[in-house]
């Protein structure tokens, strides 16, 4: 249980609050619950459709921290008690998105509704009753880098300024309509818009969140074991399902492009200061990443395929990759950004916070996790009695 005598990063003593976390069932929300309950006083009101991956905080009610945190089964599209939630709280924690780059020109419509519409009654009801929002959008709001414009040969693609990117600085740059790709950053960029506005015109307290590829146990999904049999997972977890299933890895358009990979447990550090710091984290847009994990997408898939071996004791396969195209891969409409790296100045000058685990540290914590976990299903799936 949390101590009682906890202050803020100015000396303040942190007084208890109860926070509506809508989206609390997933990957980001279960271990921002784990956080609460096991260091804060703070509640937890749990709104999500599923609650699998925090059930572990919910069940047996002789928890610790069991009159802290409550689920309620809410689809925000069409629920009337959001906003009584949300009015009982102190602060609304927006998680809910899709965000999985397979859906985003499959799924177009379901996309923009998602992560713009059904974000719209959230930020509506935070407003009008003068609650406090933090709300999670994405870095695929920068879309592409100002530097994959210049001459591949261009010494300025070596500097920052076209490349690094910067909450107040940096252009969004998008692709054309028909790459569909890009219809969950444009809908994230404007719920953006409209909260900074409710913010402008309004007086709404918020802090946006703009995460780089949060990484870590119970993230996504891997197909069949714990989650939907078809479908396409983001890229680590599409990786590990290769790696688990050992198939080669497919490799996008030659893998390419280059990501910044940060640890959950490093992001989730970053999201509890802003919680208990509102008068340093209010009317700030947050990236948080770590700009020193940096690796094409090839490496990363290269890099996965030594720490798997490290951790299953398997041997690496003799072809660990393959190259398709992303037509083939994603389907038509697909576009990408070239390079993700977030400065992090603002972050650290508001709240000194900076991230602490390096690329192979976090995969490694991930991957034996789902080692497991897909050791675990398998086993069960043998021991069930096979229909005569």
């Amino acid at each position: 249980m949390a101590s009682s005598t906890r202050v803020d990063l100015d000396g303040n003593p942190i007084k208890p609050i109860t926070i509506c976390m809508i989206g609390a069932g997933g990957f980001i929300g279960s271990h921002l619950c784990e956080k609460l309950m096991s260091e804060t006083p703070h509640k937890v009101l749990a709104v999500d459709v599923y609650n699998d991956k925090i059930r572990h905080l919910l069940e047996p009610a002789s928890l610790p921290w069991a009159d802290r945190i409550q689920f309620h089964r809410i689809n925000i599209k069409h629920d009337s008690r959001l906003e009584g939630l949300i009015k009982m709280a102190d602060l609304t924690i927006n998680l809910a998105a899709i965000c999985t780059p397979a859906d985003y020109n499959t799924r177009p419509l379901d996309t923009i509704y998602s992560n713009f519409i059904d974000a719209l009654p959230v930020v509506k009801y935070c407003s009008e009753n003068n609650k406090r929002l933090i709300h999670f959008s994405t870095c695929e709001v920068y879309g592409k880098t100002v530097g994959c414009f210049l001459p591949t040969d261009s010494p300025l693609r070596q500097d920052p300024a076209y490349y690094v990117l910067k909450e107040d600085a940096s252009p969004c740059i998008f692709g054309p309509i028909e790459k569909q790709r890009w219809s969950y950053a444009c809908a994230k960029q404007l719920i953006e818009r409209l909260i900074y506005a409710e913010g402008a015109e309004n007086g709404l307290e918020f802090t946006i969140v703009r995460p780089f590829n949060w990484i870590g146990p119970r993230m996504d999904f891997i197909p069949g074991i714990d989650g939907p049999t078809e479908g396409v997972p983001r890229v680590l977890a599409c990786f590990s399902n290769n790696l688990l299933r050992r198939e080669p890895l497919n490799l996008v358009d030659g893998g390419q492009s280059q990501r910044t990979f940060i640890y959950i447990k490093d992001a989730i550090e970053a999201i509890l200061l802003m919680i208990e710091n509102p008068a340093r984290a209010n009317g700030h847009i947050f990236n948080v990443g770590n700009p020193n994990n940096e690796v094409t997408v090839r490496q990363l898939a290269e890099m996965m395929t030594q720490v798997y071996s490290k951790v299953s004791g398997e041997s690496a396969l003799e072809t660990p990759t393959i190259d398709v195209s992303s037509k083939e891969f994603y389907g038509e409409g697909y576009d990408d950004s070239d390079k993700r790296i977030p400065d992090m100045t603002i972050i650290n000058k508001q709240l000194g916070w900076k991230p602490k685990t390096s690329l192979w540290d976090l995969l490694e914590s991930t991957l034996t996790y789902q080692h497991r976990t897909y050791a675990e299903a398998v086993k069960k799936a043998m021991s069930k009695p096979v229909a005569s």
